[in-house]
């Protein structure tokens, strides 16, 4: 059984988003996956799932971090797809320092008394 069919059938007996973090614990031994870290397997398996399917993707991105299967999310008005929020603000850009050229006077001590 794959990753993904594992996440499914989890994610049908909750009915409800579930974090990576919850998904791994549920799944246990069921995850075929033996990696030391399966948080991240799970993660990267359903985000490149629902960026490489899209809208027909089993799965659906909830909030940072928390998946459903779209589903469950199509018949809950409480749950709303990341992808159908409105997009943030980018980030301002950080202000930019320019560096001028050192001087003499710049350099206190430290040259040679001649």
């Amino acid at each position: 059984m794959s990753t993904l069919a594992v996440v499914e059938e989890i994610l049908r007996e909750t009915a409800v988003p579930m974090s990576v973090r919850e998904i791994v614990e549920r799944a246990g031994a069921r995850l075929p996956s033996k990696s030391k870290t399966p948080d991240t397997v799970v993660a990267r398996d359903l985000s490149m799932d629902i960026k490489k399917k899209g809208e027909v993707s089993l799965f659906v991105r909830t909030s940072p971090g928390r998946y459903t299967l779209r589903s469950l999310a199509a018949n809950s008005t409480s749950v709303t797809p990341m992808a159908s929020l409105p997009a943030r603000k980018p980030a301002a850009a950080a202000p930019s320092t320019t560096t001028r050229a050192r001087t003499d006077s710049d350099v206190q001590g430290g040259g040679f008394a001649g």
